[in-house]
């Protein structure tokens, strides 16, 4: 599916080249948001003439089970929805589909491919630092969950001893006062 044509003039000296380049049109997936790819995918007409593309027979299946998106994991609707990849971020904005032609102007082409590269940069280092922010808090709960194990099971660390000396190191005791009411259940059986 090829889809704009663009005119793009160079300018070589005395001579001017007026060039259509071809641009591929890449669909996103409706279920999972990847990239579909000119001659790639399938494509789903609705009775209301809505399309749907898919980028794989995993997604198409999905899509007729009635599944939703968001609940299932391996989406991008569902790690954008439980805070597992960046949602809001300026860097987004660069992404955007713009559907207005401009002419083509030499300074402005050099300053846009310089400007991708330094915000390709900055969005990586963004998604670094999400990444350890997320990786943290389970860090936080693993140190806790430590620290109760070890407490449990303090006896395993320390000498018993050691134990008796320092009433700090233990888990205060208490006593539960357990009734137990005599029912047909409870009665040993009689022969």
């Amino acid at each position: 599916m090829i889809s704009d044509i663009v005119n793009v003039i160079f300018y070589l000296g005395n001579c001017v080249l007026l060039v259509n380049l071809r641009r591929m049109r890449l669909e996103k997936c409706w279920f999972c948001s990847s990239t579909v790819y000119p001659g790639h995918g399938i494509q789903f007409v609705r009775n209301d003439a809505k399309i749907f593309r898919f980028c794989r027979s995993k997604c198409h299946k999905n899509f007729k089970m009635k599944r939703n998106p968001r609940k299932v994991k391996w989406t991008k609707a569902y790690r954008r929805l439980h805070g597992k990849d960046m949602t809001h971020d300026s860097t987004f904005e660069f992404e955007r589909k713009r559907n207005r032609p401009e002419r083509y102007d030499r300074n402005l082409a050099e300053n846009t491919l310089k400007a991708i590269k330094k915000i390709d940069k900055i969005r990586s280092d963004r998604a670094s630092d999400h990444i350890k922010n997320r990786l943290k808090t389970g860090k936080v709960q693993r140190q806790k969950e430590a620290r109760k194990q070890l407490e449990q099971g303090i006896h395993l660390v320390k000498a018993p001893h050691a134990l008796a000396q320092d009433s700090s190191l233990c888990l205060p005791k208490i006593k539960v006062n357990v009734s137990q009411a005599q029912t047909e259940e409870n009665q040993p059986m009689e022969e």
